[in-house]
């Protein structure tokens, strides 16, 4: 499984573009600058087939409309942040945003936890509340996409609007408890391990006994 990293729009999320078979591809989160997301993968010869989002504020969903338009690739969310795809408000761009909001059209809702297949890779779907009520983080081999419930050494914002910090300490208690290691691929900055952010996270120090 290759995985390509890109940082988009304003607040520079991370967009991951996974080769799930040869010339093949999902991407994970789209935060904006279609059109370099578009030359991307044309310029590796991927055809896209779907985009998971980890949630629905507008610095993960900010391309995802006109990538969407350009390829036909099917737009996945969990039920509780679908609202956030047509609404300025709901996904917080009309207190942060600087460009023009792109509500989205078309997408299939998310139920819970589930699995989405695409080529020769499975994704575990786990549904990870606190950031937003509709957070999920998405599993596929060893790595996790972590959206904006887990960083390096640090965990997501819990005071916007639909954000819960109790929820959001039932999440992260979900994920220490994987078993194995992973890869941890966030939302924002840098990628980590599940095992260093079981020994170094203070907001999973409480997990530890």
């Amino acid at each position: 499984m290759k995985i390509h990293t890109l940082q988009l729009g304003e607040l520079r999320a991370n967009c991951y573009i996974v080769e799930t078979a040869p010339n093949r591809c999902v991407a994970v989160d789209i935060g904006g600058d279609s059109r370099l997301f578009l030359e991307y993968i044309r310029m590796h010869n991927l055809k896209l087939t779907k985009i998971l989002l980890t949630h629905g504020h507008f610095d993960h969903i900010g391309g995802c409309e006109a990538v969407h338009q350009a390829t036909g690739a099917e737009v996945y969310v969990h039920e509780d942040d679908a609202p956030m795809l047509t609404s300025e408000a709901l996904s917080l761009a009309s207190g942060m945003a600087f460009h023009e909001f792109n509500q989205l059209t078309d997408w299939t809702v998310l139920f819970g936890d589930c699995y989405i297949n695409d080529g020769d890779c499975t994704f575990r779907v786990i549904h990870t509340p606190g950031h937003s009520r509709g957070s999920v983080c998405y599993v596929c081999d060893n790595v996790i996409f972590s959206g904006d419930t887990l960083f390096c050494c640090s965990a997501g914002r819990t005071d916007f609007p639909g954000s819960d910090p109790y929820a959001m300490k039932i999440s992260l208690k979900k994920l220490y408890d994987l078993e194995g290691d992973y890869k941890v691929l966030p939302g924002h900055n840098e990628s980590t391990t599940l095992d260093y952010e079981r020994q170094v996270n203070p907001f999973m120090k409480e997990f530890r006994g």
